[in-house]
């Protein structure tokens, strides 16, 4: 794996990833906060403050959720069971396929392993014919 990989990952990296991926287009949403989309189907996108998701100690909204879809349930936990993991959940998102990253905690990723999560999100949502296209074309990456 190259330095570059093997480097922290930052904020400019989640659009580089979403932005880089096939077919994607990008919405702003409230705030204008960007949303990445495949086939008008978000999968990253960087959320407004809201009441679920709070500093324990402040009770203070935070400020950098970024949303990640997730293929399943199985993958959501794999990612936020890991009391370390800086990936984390709320009950607003029981039930749904995806994952909260705060962006203070983006540098405890990889490049690699933020360029990861990006492109399964971006499978998790992409036409089965788009999603088999990019594996096809990336199955020796």
């Amino acid at each position: 794996m190259s330095d570059e990989e093997n480097r922290p990952a930052r904020i400019d990296d989640v659009h580089e990833l979403a932005a880089g991926m096939p077919h994607v287009t990008v919405e702003y949403g409230t705030g204008d906060n960007p949303v990445y989309q495949v086939g008008g189907k978000s999968f990253v996108f960087f959320r407004n403050p809201r009441p679920d998701a709070v500093d324990p100690g402040t009770g203070e909204r935070y400020q950098d959720v970024i949303v990640f879809w997730v293929e399943s349930e199985a993958d959501k936990q794999a990612l936020v069971q890991d009391e370390a993991s800086p990936f984390f959940t709320t009950a607003h998102f029981n039930g749904h396929p995806s994952v909260l990253l705060r962006g203070s905690r983006i540098g405890e990723l990889t490049r690699a392993e933020l360029a990861e999560v990006v492109q399964d999100a971006w499978l998790s949502r992409a036409s089965a014919r788009r999603a088999a296209a990019w594996l096809s074309a990336h199955r020796d990456v």
